[in-house]
């Protein structure tokens, strides 16, 4: 399982036209599941996307966990995009949706997290709170 966090002052999703979540300052998530994740690895990455520590302490140092700060999760087959042979990505080692939706789901849950639409063509608005971008990735590891 991957997950792409960005630190943002705020962010939305859209599906056509229609604004299905949104959230304030903290992290936008970008959800990628691959064959061999299970819900270990769901409850697994959730934990480390809580206790990441990307926000400003008191000195101005990325020393702060999420905290009570919003998360707004949206799911990203294209994390496991391969493109080893060429510049047109296959995406075999993405899961299977039946099964990356209940990952995404427990994932989400576990975090509290405002969501996208599960599998729809999604417009993201983000409002970046600095250069802070962060690749996590736990458990299963892609077929083939």
């Amino acid at each position: 399982m991957r997950a792409l966090v960005q630190r943002v002052a705020r962010a939305r999703v859209s599906v056509a036209d229609e604004t299905v979540a949104q959230i304030g300052a903290g992290l936008l998530v970008l959800l990628g599941v691959t064959h061999g994740d299970e819900r270990e690895c769901a409850d697994r990455l959730a934990a480390k996307v809580t206790a990441l520590r990307v926000f400003a302490d008191a000195d101005g140092r990325m020393n702060e966990p999420l905290g009570d700060r919003e998360v707004l999760c949206v799911s990203q087959f294209t994390l496991y995009a391969d493109t080893s042979r060429g510049t047109r990505p296959s995406f075999v080692d993405a899961a299977e949706p039946e099964q990356a939706r209940v990952l995404y789901e427990r994932f989400c849950d576990a975090l509290g997290a405002a969501r996208g639409r599960f599998g729809a063509n999604m417009q993201i608005e983000l409002l970046a709170d600095g250069p802070v971008t962060v690749m996590l990735e736990v458990g299963g590891r892609p077929a083939g």
